[in-house]
């Protein structure tokens, strides 16, 4: 972050400006100054009219106290010089520029000659410490500083009128002050502006980590997707159009029957094709009535479909204190057609049951079948789609729910997923009043 550099205008070259990797003068141990911020023109304005009102005093000080003498014209002369010559500051620019460190000296010469002329005129030397700082390297603009303090000390000198050990003290701790003040100034407004880039760095390196994060997730979200609509579907077709080929010459009305049925997942599929380009939401759920409605149409298709080998009933169990989020219904949908499919095909069972309870704090989906189940050493079936299980239990984990399968040879199976909901205050119960 930070340049090679000790002093305060070697510290103030931001790295993510143009100028930052250009050389400073002759003898700088860093980089110039980079462009003013709006602190330093603020800072700088203050100074602009700081030394203009000291100018301006000074002068007055002395045509109130030195009328008519000889030197006055010459005085007036150079004060004039002096004003021009710092409103020509900003014009230069704040790089220390060949141009610019000609335009300091210039601006210093014709000060000392002004305090040589008129001690007076020693005061003007504050708002040149601030000028000298900004534009020098670190050195040269602390022995800028240490020279305009002994101009300053000899004409409080030769103002007083006897020996004041104040003027010798007070004129060097102010230069001293000043000097750390400024200095440490703008090295809190280095570590201000690196902590400030640091923060914007981090941000967007959060940002871009998030944004990863996001596809991922997102990824894995649509290949659960179509894994329990489209593969799901597709596996179905097959099957059922390798039966309908078995059967085709030994019994055409079966075969028919199995096309006719492939026929109508495949315009399911399609529906769920154009959902997924749409908004990604399970059409089921598109068409309207929330989740009941979409398991009793998933039980009524899963039925119809199956052509009498398995019955699936749909029940639901208490009244939900509110709707529930777009992303538990389309959850729980998937789930109940991904064990569904399950089923189907691997489970042989006549009889299926879609469970629906609503409970105070959650939301609970149970998947019960008849079919021939499995032991506590046998691995589930997940078929040859290759998500099943897991597939459903990353769904409950991003919603922060559970999922439990129950099963036991030839006792069936029973998948259990669970989805938490927020807290909901019950509204309060009249009091029955006699």
């Amino acid at each position: 972050m930070r340049r090679n550099g000790t002093g305060p205008d070697a510290e103030r070259t931001s790295p993510d400006r143009p100028d930052a990797d250009r050389p400073g003068p002759a003898g700088s141990t860093g980089p110039g100054p980079a462009a003013d911020g709006p602190d330093d023109r603020r800072l700088s304005l203050l100074m602009h009219a700081a030394f203009f009102l000291l100018l301006g005093a000074s002068l007055a000080r002395f045509l109130m106290r030195h009328p008519g003498e000889t030197r006055t014209p010459w005085i007036i002369a150079l004060s004039a010089l002096l004003a021009v010559l710092h409103l020509l500051g900003p014009v230069l620019g704040s790089r220390p520029t060949p141009r610019r460190l000609t335009w300091l000296g210039v601006l210093v010469v014709v000060w000392m000659v002004l305090v040589v002329l008129a001690p007076s005129f020693a005061w003007c030397a504050v708002p040149l410490f601030y000028t000298g700082l900004r534009i020098l390297p670190p050195r040269a603009a602390l022995a800028l500083v240490a020279l305009l303090t002994v101009f300053v000390v000899a004409a409080q000198l030769r103002l007083a009128t006897g020996f004041d050990p104040n003027l010798v003290l007070a004129p060097p701790a102010v230069a001293a002050i000043a000097t750390a003040v400024f200095v440490h100034m703008q090295r809190q407004a280095v570590r201000q502006r690196e902590l400030i880039d640091d923060l914007l760095r981090t941000r967007r390196e959060l940002a871009a980590t998030e944004r990863r994060e996001g596809t991922l997730a997102e990824r894995q979200r649509l290949s659960m997707e179509i894994h329990d609509t489209l593969a799901q579907g597709l596996s179905s077709q097959q099957m059922l159009l390798q039966a309908a080929d078995r059967s085709w010459g030994s019994d055409p009305a079966t075969a028919r029957r199995h096309v006719l049925t492939a026929t109508g997942i495949a315009e399911r599929n399609l529906a769920e094709a154009r959902r997924f380009v749409h908004d990604l939401a399970p059409a089921d759920l598109a068409e309207g009535g929330g989740l009941e409605a979409a398991l009793r149409t998933l039980a009524d298709r899963e039925t119809a479909q199956s052509r009498g080998r398995l019955t699936v009933r749909c029940h639901v169990e208490g009244v939900p204190a509110a709707a529930l989020p777009d992303r538990v219904q389309s959850a729980l949908l998937r789930i109940a057609q991904g064990a569904l499919a399950n089923v189907t095909e691997h489970a042989g069972a006549g009889v299926a049951a879609l469970t629906l309870t609503h409970l105070d704090d959650r939301v609970v989906l149970d998947i019960a079948d008849n079919g021939r189940g499995f032991g506590p050493t046998e691995r589930a079936p997940e078929g040859v789609r290759g998500h099943g299980l897991p597939a459903m239990r990353a769904r409950m984990r991003q919603l922060g729910g559970t999922l439990t399968v129950e099963s036991a040879p030839g006792e069936g199976t029973v998948l259990s997923a669970a989805v938490p909901l927020p807290h909901t205050t019950a509204p309060p119960v009249p009091e029955d009043r006699a």
